[in-house]
C-alpha cells in the first residue's frame, strides 16, 4: 500500500489492539464497498485524532462524532439542503456520484470526502475537503492513506492543513484514540 510503512514511522498506531470492524455490514448500511486503505487505516488505528487535527470515522465508533456511519447518514442530510442553493463540488455532476466523509478536522467544521462516482472502485475514490464554514471544496487525486501522509508530513498541496508544518522537517505526530480524548463510553 502506498506510503503506509512511511504514515506508520510518521504518526505509529496505538499499540492495544483496535475493536474489530464489521466490514460486511458497514458496506451493506453504506450501499457501498470502502477502499481498502480506509479499511486498514481504521483495523490499525481505530478511532482517534491524527496530530490533534484531523479525526479518523469508523464504522461503530462508541463515540457518535467518530461513527462513520452516523456522520455519513448526518453529511448526507446537511449537504442535501446546502446544496438547494449552493453548487455541488466538480465531479458530482455525474448521476449516481456522492461524496462519503471519512475524517474531519478538528475544530473547523471542514470534513474530508471521499468522491464516489458510479463504475469507480472504491479504491480508486480520491480525497475531498469541503472547508465546512463555507462553499471551498479542494480536491486531492490521492486515497486517504497518501493524504495523510501528505498532510502530516508537511508535503500536501493543501490551503488548509499549514498550521501542522513546524520548520523544515516534519514534526513526529501522535495518534490519539477516542478514548483517550473521551474516555470509555460506559453502558
Amino acid at each position: 500500500m502506498i506510503g503506509w510503512d512511511a504514515l506508520v514511522r510518521l504518526c505509529p498506531p496505538p499499540g492495544e489492539p483496535r475493536a474489530a470492524v464489521d466490514w460486511a455490514g458497514a458496506e451493506r448500511a453504506l450501499g457501498t464497498g470502502l477502499p481498502a486503505d480506509y479499511k486498514q487505516l481504521v483495523d490499525a488505528y481505530g478511532d482517534g485524532v491524527f496530530a490533534d487535527a484531523i479525526w479518523l470515522l469508523v464504522p461503530g465508533s462508541a463515540h457518535p462524532d467518530c461513527d462513520l456511519l452516523a456522520q455519513a447518514a448526518e453529511r448526507e442530510e446537511i449537504l442535501g439542503g446546502l446544496w438547494e442553493f449552493e453548487a455541488k463540488p466538480a465531479g458530482l455532476e455525474e448521476a449516481g456520484a456522492r461524496v462519503l466523509p471519512w475524517a474531519y478536522e478538528e475544530g473547523s467544521g471542514a470534513f474530508l470526502y471521499w468522491l464516489a462516482g458510479p463504475g469507480r472502485h472504491p479504491d480508486e475514490w480520491t480525497v475531498l475537503h469541503n472547508e465546512g464554514r463555507g462553499p471551498l471544496w479542494e480536491p486531492h487525486a490521492t486515497g486517504c492513506v497518501p493524504f495523510l501522509l501528505a498532510v502530516l508530513g508537511g508535503t500536501a498541496e493543501s490551503a488548509y492543513f499549514d498550521y501542522l508544518r513546524e520548520g523544515a522537517e516534519p514534526p513526529g505526530h501522535r495518534f490519539t484514540t477516542a478514548d483517550e480524548a473521551f474516555g470509555r463510553p460506559t453502558g
